[in-house]
């Protein structure tokens, strides 16, 4: 899970404002003790919260649990031909799944914070969507979801209506040579990449508010949201088995 909105929101109330380049945030030592309470401790309990509202025995983690996610430190990038240094912000080096794999075995659901650390310890602030492509990578996941603040991936940035029904790996590179893909939605597609990339079948993005949106995504024709697979053309025997055209998957439309 993530929790930007909040950090931003504590870090403001702390009189400090959160900074963003290309949709990932610069986190100082400030940034990421908010990062740190905002992650392992507002969000994570809200969620285990909820779960036993719903009956889900949940336990919260982080990646730092176990050894879950393995990270090193970004080192500065040149954005623009300007030097950046994101700070104590992570790239995921591997993942050790063993920890969730007992969990999940012993019917427990985990809930997991991005956090990470170094391996000298340093704690280290990684995309929420970042790390849950490389959890599902290692998990061999068919399927991946992100429920965000979009309503999917836009074709215009700034009309809500101009969702992109289904696409796959070329279709995210036209979308971000032709400037569709700015600010937060920069590193949620690199997730999706790196997930087709990875081995996942399929990864959904759709809107958090939408009522029934998961239900509506997964089984309906239409969908509520964004489809990404590897390619539009590569259908599974399944897929061909059950008539699905190879220019659109169910009725969507291909970006």
């Amino acid at each position: 899970h993530g929790g930007g909105a909040q950090s931003t929101d504590l870090a403001r109330a702390l009189g400090s404002e959160a900074r963003f380049v290309e949709g990932r945030r610069v986190t100082d030592e400030k940034a990421l003790e908010v990062a740190t309470m905002v992650l392992n401790g507002e969000v994570n309990t809200r969620l285990l919260a909820l779960c036993r509202r719903l009956g889900l025995p949940a336990v919260g983690i982080s990646g730092v649990d176990a050894g879950l996610v393995q990270a090193r430190r970004r080192p500065p990038v040149r954005v623009e031909g300007e030097m950046v240094d994101y700070g104590f912000v992570g790239d995921v080096v591997s993942v050790d799944p063993k920890v969730l794999v007992a969990l999940m075995d012993a019917g427990f659901v985990p809930i997991v914070s991005p956090l990470s650390a170094a391996d000298d310890g340093t704690l280290l602030n990684i995309n929420a969507h970042t790390v849950a492509s490389a959890l599902a990578v290692a998990l061999r996941a068919e399927k991946l979801l992100f429920l965000t603040g979009a309503p999917g991936i836009l074709e215009r940035p700034d009309d809500p209506g101009s969702v992109v029904s289904y696409t796959d790996l070329a279709g995210l590179a036209r979308l971000r040579e032709q400037g569709s893909l700015a600010r937060g939605m920069l590193p949620k597609t690199s997730a999706i990449e790196a997930a087709l990339q990875g081995g996942v079948g399929r990864v959904h993005l759709l809107s958090h508010d939408l009522p029934d949106g998961l239900l509506l995504e997964v089984f309906t024709n239409e969908g509520a949201g964004t489809l990404v697979v590897a390619d539009v053309h590569a259908l599974t025997p399944a897929e061909a088995a059950a008539g699905h055209p190879a220019s659109a998957l169910a009725g969507r439309e291909v970006s």
